[in-house]
């Protein structure tokens, strides 16, 4: 019977990332539009969006190859599993020992070398200079995740998740590296989400655009798989934060079904909180210039190795 439960706890999580993921990218939305007094869309309107996109047929180049069919499931496979991985509502699932966070940069990393691949696959001009944008962007991306990483893992003694947030629980506490560690994280976040100040989600600007700009030849199914897969990324990263910086209401070795529902209305409200945070920090700021984003990143970057020094300098920083 314990093993039925933790197995039910695990598919309970990939369920629950999966059918919340859409509704944090209509929550965004909304907050944005209320902000700029606008009524907006409805925040359910991404699952209107897929239901409608799966129900189209799939148009393809006819240069493309099997790269360009088989890259949309990779995509939303990879990120789908990644996303699971981070404990939501309870920490020690069945396949916890998984949940590492190198394992998650690796699996974020092979999702978008197949949707770079995969836009260069059909040899249009807008392809490349979105895979060519977001190859510059992930080259400062992923070594200050790294940094993060090893910021957080020289902390927690561990890269593992659960052991994290249950440290973080129990003895954590105020650290100028965990602080660096948690702005760069941001910065990351941001830029692996394609928001703004380094890409506008909203527009189809060739100028400007980095994501959509990789994306513009699917449709169908394939587009929604990605679509979807865009969503989950950033409920992956708004979990990620709030599992290390803020694991406040998750469920350390619980049982109780009242136990669980409490944990589960906290991780609502966390994603709600992270939500309105991003939404603000959108309408405060401006795009930056496509040249200028490097500059962002690389004080992701310093910031993470800064917090790594700090550990091993002081020991208690």
């Amino acid at each position: 019977m314990g093993v039925i439960a933790a197995l039910l706890m695990q598919f309970g999580q990939m369920v629950l990332v999966l059918v919340l993921a859409p509704a944090v990218t209509g929550l965004v939305r909304k907050m944005k539009a209320r902000l700029q007094r606008r009524v907006g869309p409805p925040i359910l309107q991404p699952y209107r969006d897929l239901r409608r996109l799966f129900g189209k047929d799939v148009v393809l180049a006819d240069n493309s190859s099997w790269l360009f069919r088989a890259a949309p499931y990779v995509i939303f496979a990879a990120t789908w599993v990644a996303a699971a991985l981070i404990p939501t509502f309870q920490t020690g699932l069945l396949f916890s020992w998984s949940g590492d966070l190198i394992a998650i940069v690796a699996l974020l990393g092979l999702a978008r070398f197949f949707q770079a691949a995969a836009a260069l696959d059909t040899g249009t001009s807008f392809g490349g200079i979105g895979a060519s944008r977001e190859l510059m962007i992930a080259s400062l991306a992923e070594p200050a995740m790294i940094m993060i990483t090893f910021t957080v893992a020289l902390v927690a003694g561990s890269t593992q998740l659960s052991t994290i947030a249950e440290f973080m629980l129990t003895t954590g506490g105020l650290r100028v590296s965990l602080g660096l560690a948690l702005v760069a994280l941001v910065i990351v976040a941001l830029a692996e989400n394609a928001r703004i100040p380094f890409d506008n989600p909203a527009t189809h600007l060739e100028l400007t655009m980095v994501h959509e700009a990789m994306v513009l030849e699917y449709s169908g199914r394939h587009l929604a798989l990605i679509e979807l897969a865009g969503s989950l990324r950033l409920l992956l990263y708004m979990s990620l934060i709030a599992c290390i910086f803020a694991p406040i209401g998750l469920v350390v070795g619980g049982t109780g079904l009242l136990v669980h529902a409490g944990a589960l209305v906290a991780y609502m409200l966390k994603l709600t909180v992270a939500s309105l945070l991003l939404a603000t920090f959108e309408m405060s700021v401006a795009k930056m210039r496509i040249f200028r984003v490097s500059d962002l990143l690389g004080i992701a970057l310093m910031l993470g190795l800064l917090g790594t020094l700090l550990l091993f300098v002081s020991g208690g920083m």
